[in-house]
């Protein structure tokens, strides 16, 4: 099993990779992967490795990279960008976006949040195909978009630039000269667009996400221009990889089912259903790690300096901390799924993601009916993000 590539995209897209995550279950837990002569990870696939490694950060360092994609080579945005920087720095810097995205702050949001998922769902009730998928790729974009006060005729070009940052491997997001040159490309246009938007808005702040990373101060200082820019990119992929997957692997794989009748049937299990919504889908598929001193996990030992992969995917379908792990059970109560991390770096954005999510499905039931596949629903190929790019369906409009 240790033979397995866990890094071909492919792998998730057409392979099995909950067969082979829930075989290094059953046998350890934790396992060294090889990738070429210089590089090589540690797997980690139980829910109880996953959030000892995310939660110690003295000893798991994120500030190399979290992205398998970048393996063996140091992320030049650690101790920039918060996704890549620990304690205690990441704490204060996080403390004033933390805020702005806190469960109330959103919650002041929901309707506008609504108005939006409405707008996205308008064409499902024509009668014709429609692509649940592209929807929702569009759904982060319109919400964050908003909230970060990026115009509008921009959402449709920076939803796809930060597909292509999360998704390069696959052919439908990918320019001619290859992934490298498609994620340099998609790279130069979005940090240059932040740059821009960055040295207008600081002469025009207002209540935007992106007026709050301005205005932030730390260590005595305000943040450095890349750091502002840094920032507003991690927003935006984090807000593209966690939004739109848990509706689109629900609609993908159990439309025109009982599970799917049942919560349309029951809107008062909405709360519980999303949550196992997003446990199912686990959007994040892989978090990276380096140890910063030798350690032992499992009983065995890692090295300083090793690298650690803990999968989320597996862990959120571990059979010893979710019964009957492998049935999605809108009923599920407790579900301390991880599909928003846990510890120090648990995702900023869980809020929005939540609420969003609870908002579409809200809409979604109330407003159609007699659901129905369109076609064969086609996965995004991708290692980090886990999710369907198309999904055809049919609906009607409720009378």
């Amino acid at each position: 099993m240790a033979s397995a590539d866990l890094i071909d995209p492919t792998l998730y897209s057409s392979g099995d990779a909950y067969g082979i995550w829930r075989r290094l279950r059953q046998e350890d837990g934790l396992s060294w992967h090889q990738v070429d002569d210089s590089r090589g990870f540690w797997s980690v696939v139980k829910y109880a490795d996953t959030d000892l490694v995310l939660r110690d950060s003295a000893t798991f360092t994120s500030e190399r990279g979290t992205l398998l994609d970048l393996l063996g080579t140091d992320d030049p945005a650690g101790g920039q960008q918060l996704a890549v920087t620990d304690p205690p720095r990441h704490t204060e810097r996080q403390a004033r976006l933390k805020k702005a995205l806190a469960v109330k702050a959103v919650d002041r949001q929901r309707e506008t949040i609504r108005g939006k998922v409405v707008d996205l769902l308008e064409p499902l009730g024509s009668g014709q195909a429609f692509d649940f998928g592209t929807a929702m790729l569009a759904l982060p974009m319109s919400v964050t978009g908003t909230m970060m006060g990026l115009p509008e005729a921009d959402w449709a070009w920076l939803s796809r630039l930060t597909t292509v940052c999360i998704a390069a491997d696959d052919p439908e997001f990918q320019d001619p000269g290859g992934k490298e040159a498609t994620l340099q490309a998609a790279h130069r246009e979005l940090f240059g667009y932040f740059q821009d938007l960055m040295r207008h808005r600081r002469d025009h702040l207002g209540d935007d996400l992106l007026s709050v990373l301005i205005s932030t101060r730390f260590e005595g200082r305000h943040m450095s221009a890349s750091e502002i820019v840094a920032n507003c990119y991690s927003l935006l992929l984090g807000a593209n990889v966690t939004t739109p997957h848990a509706p689109t692997f629900f609609l993908a794989e159990f439309t025109g089912t009982d599970v799917m009748a049942d919560w349309a049937a029951h809107p008062e299990a909405n709360s519980t259903a999303y949550e196992e919504a997003l446990r199912w889908a686990s959007p994040v598929n892989h978090v990276l790690r380096y140890a910063t001193r030798d350690t032992v996990v499992r009983g065995t030992r890692i090295a300083a300096g090793d690298a650690v992969v803990a999968w989320l995917g597996s862990a959120n379908r571990d059979e010893e901390v979710f019964e009957n792990s492998e049935t999605f059970d809108i009923r599920r109560k407790p579900n301390k799924h991880l599909a928003f991390g846990i510890g120090p770096h648990y995702c900023v954005g869980h809020s929005v993601a939540r609420i969003t999510v609870g908002v579409l499905f809200e809409e979604l039931f109330a407003r159609y009916e007699d659901f129905e596949p369109a076609g064969k629903p086609e996965r995004l190929i991708s290692n980090f993000a886990s999710g369907y790019k198309h999904v055809p369906i049919t609906a009607r409009r409720r009378s």
